[in-house]
């Protein structure tokens, strides 16, 4: 697998939890790593970075920001549930003009930072792949499913390669039950991103992120193609979490792989 640095890296979301982290991990890819978001961003370190602030809802800002660029990390929008409302112009509308963007400057691979909670309603005693149907568990879960499928059909139509990352729960430590199956430690992280980026001829392929963790719901067979050997695991984590009082055994984060997202809402 080639690993030759891109020119130039677009990441968006760069302001994000998961932005601010991959900002200094994904400076070996590129020369030049280009980040965005709406929110205000630290200034560029050199010449090696360009900041752009960008609203992925404005169409004309969002083709402005891929021109130029090899190829595309997409952190950004919305990464929690919110009303449809809140969702429809950074996650639904974002994903398309990054796509539309992407296909009218000749990008041909990107990254898109999907969401295990594309698969949310599955129970917690059950085992999953990349070709089970999905059950989203909230309208953000609903936009990334919108996500998937515009890879898909922007492979299909026009060549732009994608692999879907269902990130899990990407944090320092896993904070509770669930996360000690749905973690994914930044060093993998980096690793599937990186996996991603550089593997060659992967269609779109729909990964599951998550890492080496004892207790796996998800089962990734259809993405060996990547490589991708989490080298991290949970179970250091595991007599911190089980410390914790126990929950109910009927709430949603001891019941459903999505947890908590099964049950967030309505907004009106």
């Amino acid at each position: 697998m080639t690993t030759t640095p891109f020119n130039r890296l677009l990441l968006t979301g760069a302001a994000g939890g998961l932005g601010k982290v991959l900002r200094e991990r994904l400076k070996s890819s590129a020369a030049i790593l280009r980040l965005s978001d709406i929110s205000p961003m630290a200034p560029a370190t050199g010449p090696h970075e360009e900041v752009v602030q960008c609203d992925l809802a404005d169409k004309a800002a969002v083709h402005d920001l891929v021109a130029g660029v090899d190829a595309i990390v997409h952190f950004g929008g919305v990464s929690t549930e919110h009303s449809f409302e809140d969702i429809l112009g950074p996650n639904i509308s974002g994903v398309f003009h990054i796509y539309e963007a992407a296909r009218k400057h000749g990008v041909k691979r990107v990254i898109f930072a999907s969401s295990n909670h594309v698969i949310g309603f599955y129970k917690q005693d059950e085992q999953i792949d990349a070709r089970s149907a999905r059950r989203p568990d909230s309208y953000y879960g609903l936009s990334k499913c919108y996500g998937e499928d515009m890879a898909s059909f922007y492979f299909d139509r026009y060549g732009i390669e994608t692999v879907s990352i269902r990130i899990g729960s990407s944090f320092p430590e896993p904070q509770n039950r669930r996360m000690l199956s749905t973690w994914l430690s930044y060093d993998d992280l980096t690793q599937l991103i990186e996996r991603g980026l550089f593997t060659p001829d992967v269609g779109h392929t729909v990964v599951y992120g998550a890492s080496a963790n004892r207790d796996v719901w998800w089962d990734n067979r259809h993405a060996a193609h990547l490589g991708y050997q989490p080298k991290d695991s949970s179970e250091v984590f595991r007599p911190a979490v089980e410390a914790q009082p126990m929950p109910a055994a009927d709430d949603p984060a001891m019941v459903y792989q999505g947890g908590a997202f099964v049950a967030a809402g309505p907004f009106d």
